[in-house]
């Protein structure tokens, strides 16, 4: 395989891998009712760019999509430095940077003015983890074994375009 098939390989692969992680997290939002914290929606925000990474990359040739490319590694990097943040905060290793992640501060003297003050929709707690699909891992967690892997995919690929091309004649 060429460097420039490498790398169109690796932007379709980052708009897959964006439209799974996304699609994953609408459809146990969604579907199975599991309330997102904050911490949760900030975790979705590098996959929106590594899909933008992975259009790149896939459409413009040589320098433009290796850089690209780049750009969606330190992306795949920051999703999994926020997700281990997020499981620090479900495991209680520290406290989580959003205010909005702890119990809401109700104010007033009167019952009226306490529910006036209340949030109009309830967070969920980013220590409480959300385990679906059966397995005994946050989704925070799967999110930050799934960022390592493919960013380790997008290291062999731009590091050594051929190796990709080698494992499948084997």
């Amino acid at each position: 395989m060429t460097r420039s098939a490498v790398q169109s390989s690796l932007g379709v692969l980052l708009i897959f891998a964006s439209f799974f992680a996304l699609g994953t997290a609408w459809y146990s939002q969604h579907v199975l009712g599991e309330v997102p914290c904050e911490l949760c929606l900030v975790e979705r925000v590098p996959w929106r760019f590594i899909f933008v990474a992975g259009v790149l990359a896939f459409v413009v040739p040589r320098r433009v999509g290796f850089w690209s490319l780049v750009a969606g590694l330190v992306l795949l990097t920051a999703s999994a430095l926020l997700s281990f943040v997020h499981v620090g905060v479900e495991h209680h290793w520290w406290e989580s940077p959003f205010p909005s992640c702890r119990a809401p501060i109700v104010h007033g003297s009167t019952y009226r003015e306490r529910l006036l003050s209340m949030p109009l929709r309830p967070t969920k707690p980013c220590d409480a983890p959300s385990y679906v699909f059966g397995l005994p891992f946050s989704m925070a967690a799967l999110e930050g074994v799934y960022s390592a892997v493919l960013a380790a995919i997008v290291i062999v690929g731009l590091v050594r375009p051929g190796a990709l091309a080698d494992t499948r004649r084997s």
